[in-house]
């Protein structure tokens, strides 16, 4: 065997959503950061095309996404759909979290390649990111308000616009214990198909 399938099983298993708000005031590092995206770039990409792309907020880069969001928020739910805690979430989560990553599709030019393939490339790419940040120990968070897929969200982030934001994932210690789950068993959800 290459590797220790015990620590991988253990490493995919123990992988959490950890909310910002359950985050510490603890400085996630850039390196930490560059090793977290240089994982994510080793997902599975049909034709190789590499469909994702990276937008880092940290430090006062994190005040201009909370503002973006909010503002975003208020000019495109009308008045009476607002709410105050999804308002309150979009506005106050970047600042709790070290590190804000706005991961992105990028299409492939010659359109090689259908947009789902490109879609899934990049949600593996965020599986890689949650998995490092699991080993690292940080909480990781992807986050997908109804907002991100909005031509607002793509101007913001310089996109064009058949390219997709899919998803903001937020980076930070955990200020609590590392929380429990479970699946089902796996006969739930699996046939074997063996004539």
């Amino acid at each position: 065997m290459r590797f220790n399938l015990s620590e991988i099983n253990e490493l995919i298993r123990e992988r959490r959503t950890i909310y910002p708000e359950q985050y510490t005031d603890r400085k996630v590092h850039r390196e930490q950061v560059e090793v977290i995206l240089n994982n994510a770039q080793w997902a599975p990409t049909h034709g190789n095309t590499q469909p994702w792309r990276f937008k880092v907020f940290m430090e006062e880069g994190r005040q201009a996404l909370s503002d973006f969001l909010a503002q975003t928020y208020l000019k495109l739910t009308p008045p009476e759909k607002q709410d105050d805690k999804k308002l309150a979430k979009l506005l106050t989560r970047p600042t709790l979290a070290s590190v804000v990553i706005a991961v992105s599709m990028k299409r492939d030019p010659d359109g090689k390649i259908n947009e789902i393939e490109e879609i899934e490339a990049v949600a593996c790419a965020i599986q890689n990111m949650h998995l490092t940040c699991t080993a690292y120990g940080l909480g990781g968070f992807w986050a997908t308000p109804a907002l991100i897929y909005k031509p607002e969200m793509n101007e913001f982030l310089g996109l064009d616009p058949e390219d997709k934001c899919l998803g903001l994932f937020y980076i930070g210690y955990p200020s609590i214990e590392w929380p429990k789950a479970h699946r089902k068993p796996l006969e739930y959800n699996t046939e074997w198909i063996t004539q």
